[in-house]
């Protein structure tokens, strides 16, 4: 992997920014013959070749606009078993970027604007049947506006629409990818508040605080989902998804006694329901499985609770994540409820002047209540465990 960079600024009027990226990525899997599923060993090699151009225009100090093309390649090839070489189509994908933006920023508002053009051709090295081709256009709009010139309370909002096109890994990983995999195209409503204020003494040296509530419509929603044996997934659509949520996060921070103490709450309610419909041989419209339940592994509630302490050369950092109920599957049954987990990690560094160097000893403990939990039904995480990092900067 290997990328570079040009910027210039040619004049106050117009600057531009070129970047370029190589990548090429080798991946064996192997099921291997004690394995209860059939044994396997496949090999995969990608390549990605990035090209992107922006072009910047300031017409005023208050307004730009923004012009980049974009150009990307992709190729993956793969062996293995017999099955294996007469199921993989070798694909190669052409991907072309191009988005016009403008900003304006004034004094107590601000607005952005931008329309995203993608345009996506897959093809395949034995002329099999890949992805057909996408032309799609993704227009953003975001707004921020201050009612109170001295106090540090900003409302925000903003309206995108967002394209995703699936990976190779999502097509054509065999077993785990799903060649009749459609895109997800999604619609996004965000309101939010910012607050933030800095005080000039005292203990409480900054305060900040978010609070941003959204809707999300979401059509041919792409999840992973397990296949009839727990050890192999699969990537699948869900037809429609409306997604309710609030954010809230709270950032104080601290000075005492010379101890640098930064503290970070959050909080997610999220409620994703799948509304998928399905037509039956009459072409009529019918309610499957499910319908409103919430979707595979989403949480209504999660939350963090973050502490990070700094007194001269040492660090201190402690970390409590929450994850609330879930389901594994659509349907919200005893049989697919997964329990809330939740885990209390702790990390203690120092630094160490070495000749011209620096040298960091980091100790942690991960998991210290040895909670026994699963981010994936019937895949137990780790109990307690220890950790020492050493790092040397030059």
């Amino acid at each position: 992997f290997f990328q570079g960079s040009l910027r210039q600024e040619v004049t106050d009027f117009y600057s531009y920014k070129i970047q370029a990226k190589y990548a090429n990525d080798y991946m064996n899997y192997v099921m291997p013959p004690e394995s209860t599923v059939q044994p396997m060993d496949n090999h995969y090699w990608q390549q990605e070749v990035y090209i992107t151009a922006a072009n910047l225009f300031a017409f005023t100090p208050w307004w730009t606009a923004n012009l980049s093309t974009d150009f990307q390649w992709n190729k993956l090839d793969a062996d293995g078993t017999d099955m294996f070489n007469a199921h993989f189509i070798e694909p190669r994908r052409y991907t072309l970027l191009g988005a016009i933006a403008t900003s304006v920023n004034l004094k107590r508002f601000s607005m952005q604007a931008s329309l995203l053009y993608t345009y996506v051709h897959d093809r395949s090295a034995r002329r099999m049947e890949t992805a057909p081709d996408k032309n799609v256009f993704s227009p953003t709009v975001i707004a921020s506006y201050r009612p109170f010139e001295k106090i540090g309370l900003d409302i925000r909002a903003f309206y995108k629409e967002i394209f995703r096109m699936p990976t190779f890994n999502d097509l054509y990983y065999v077993q785990l990818g799903n060649r009749l995999l459609k895109p997800e195209y999604a619609t996004q409503y965000n309101v939010g508040v910012v607050y933030s204020k800095r005080f000039g003494k005292g203990v409480l040296s900054t305060l900040n605080l978010t609070v941003d509530a959204y809707y999300n419509e979401v059509k041919d929603k792409i999840i992973a989902t397990p296949t009839s044996n727990q050890l192999v997934w699969t990537m699948v659509n869900l037809g429609y998804v409306e997604i309710r949520g609030v954010d809230v996060t709270f950032n104080p921070c601290f000075n005492i006694g010379g101890v640098a103490l930064d503290a970070r709450l959050s909080y997610t309610y999220q409620k994703a329901q799948d509304f998928t419909e399905e037509k039956d041989e009459g072409w009529e419209e019918t309610v499957m499985d499910g319908y409103g339940d919430q979707i595979p592994y989403i949480p209504w509630h999660s939350g963090t609770v973050i502490l990070n302490a700094s007194y001269r050369k040492w660090d201190f950092n402690y970390s409590f994540i929450y994850t609330g109920e879930r389901y594994m599957l659509g349907n919200n049954t005893p049989v697919n409820y997964i329990q809330p987990w939740y885990t209390h990690d702790m990390s203690l560094s120092r630094n160490f002047p070495f000749k011209h160097a620096q040298l960091r000893i980091t100790a942690e403990v991960n998991n210290i209540f040895n909670q026994q939990y699963e981010v994936v039904k019937w895949y137990p995480m780790p109990g307690t465990n220890f950790k020492i990092i050493l790092s040397l900067t030059l």
